[in-house]
């Protein structure tokens, strides 16, 4: 008897040591550079939030709705870490449903400016649902290309994944927003490229895309959108017309110095000069209070974060996992070249956000769902017995 009353100690005792040795797999310095870049959205929430003229806590302000997507985020964040991420692999498939489902939702009953259909109303809460696709995307092509390691040399398979990023792709660009569906199409690059798939069928698809450049200009894009790529082009924009939010951009990232104007002190956002200041151009504000040295350090930081993206990614035991942190970090990846670009001039201003930093509730959730997965990959890939 006294065997068999020791066993369900021993038993229990091996259990929370695997445990234990799990959630050690737990990357703090992913999440501790995470929280700093949300920090310093916040930061960017509360400056526009004052400088607007309304208390920083007031109702309906900048910075009240970052704190309370901000709190959203923590709690997808955890979800989706104690959640286990195998189960994504069965259910790609529903999961592209609803990723379809939310989008042509999206264009049913959508919200937006200038006769655009990207946001949808839940009660209080405003959802870009093509910011949720993002992520949803990334884990229909893990799946779909970890299921098929031995054919990544294929034209089938690589075809198979272009199809899939497809359909999504259409339906964000119908809402119309050019800039999301640009991050569609570097999220099917970048998980391609680190499957190990052919770089000869890789360039044959690139010159593809090339190819289809006119379709696009000549039936996708709407001429405000085309008026953009056209000022981008020309030497000499009109700074009174399409030209004027890069205008005031650039004065404003100018004008920042070393150090900064300081927070609220920023002349071309407490003058209203700015343009979507907390959103699109979230980087100029930045720049023009805090200086070379602000933005510095929020490059820093999304390096330092795109390194844990991809240690987690070299450290996964299966490929879903290498897969999706690929598809992740070239989401970010991206997303900041040309959101930074655009406010510097280098590259047409399309409506991207900055990860973390951009007031925007889906992007923060989509960002806090994505790193929460990747948590999840990092505690169920060791060694200990689940």
């Amino acid at each position: 008897m006294g065997v068999i009353r020791a066993e369900p100690a021993r038993v229990s005792d091996w259990a929370a040591k695997s445990v234990g040795a799990a959630w050690r797999a737990f990357d703090l310095q992913l999440t501790t550079y995470a929280a700093l870049l949300v920090a310093i959205g916040l930061v960017m929430a509360y400056t526009n939030s004052v400088e607007s003229g309304s208390a920083a806590l007031g109702s309906g302000t900048t910075f009240s709705r970052g704190l309370m997507w901000a709190a959203i985020a923590v709690i997808v964040f955890i979800t989706a870490t104690v959640f286990d991420y195998r189960w994504l692999k069965t259910l790609s498939w529903p999961i592209y449903g609803l990723q379809l489902g939310l989008l042509v939702l999206t264009l049913a009953i959508g919200d937006g400016v200038g006769g655009s259909a990207r946001w949808v109303s839940i009660g209080p809460l405003t959802f870009q649902f093509s910011e949720i696709a993002k992520i949803l995307m990334i884990i229909v092509l893990a799946a779909y290309l970890a299921a098929r390691q031995n054919r990544l040399n294929s034209i089938f398979t690589i075809t198979g994944a272009c199809v899939l990023v497809g359909p999504p792709l259409l339906l964000v660009m119908l809402q119309p927003d050019l800039g999301t569906s640009l991050v569609f199409g570097a999220i099917l690059a970048g998980i391609l490229w680190m499957s190990g798939a052919s770089l000869r069928w890789l360039a044959v698809l690139a010159v593809g895309v090339v190819a289809m450049v006119p379709v696009a200009w000549t039936y996708l894009l709407q001429s405000y959108q085309k008026q953009r790529l056209l000022q981008f082009l020309d030497s000499n924009p009109d700074i009174q017309g399409a030209g004027y939010q890069l205008h005031q951009a650039q004065i404003a990232v100018g004008s920042g110095g070393l150090f900064g104007k300081g927070l609220t002190n920023g002349t071309q956002t407490q003058g209203d000069f700015l343009p979507v200041q907390a959103t699109d151009f979230v980087f100029a504000t930045l720049s023009e209070e805090l200086g070379f040295i602000g933005g510095a350090l929020l490059f820093v930081l999304f390096l330092l974060l795109l390194w844990r993206v991809l240690v987690s990614g070299w450290r996964s035991r299966d490929a879903f996992g290498t897969l999706f942190a690929a598809g992740v970090a070239s989401m970010i990846i991206f997303q900041v070249i040309v959101n930074v670009g655009m406010v510097l001039g280098v590259m047409p201003i399309t409506g991207i956000p900055l990860p973390f930093v951009t007031h925007g509730g889906a992007s923060l959730v989509s960002m806090a769902a994505g790193l929460g997965i990747l948590q999840s990959i990092n505690i169920r890939q060791t060694k200990a017995a689940w």
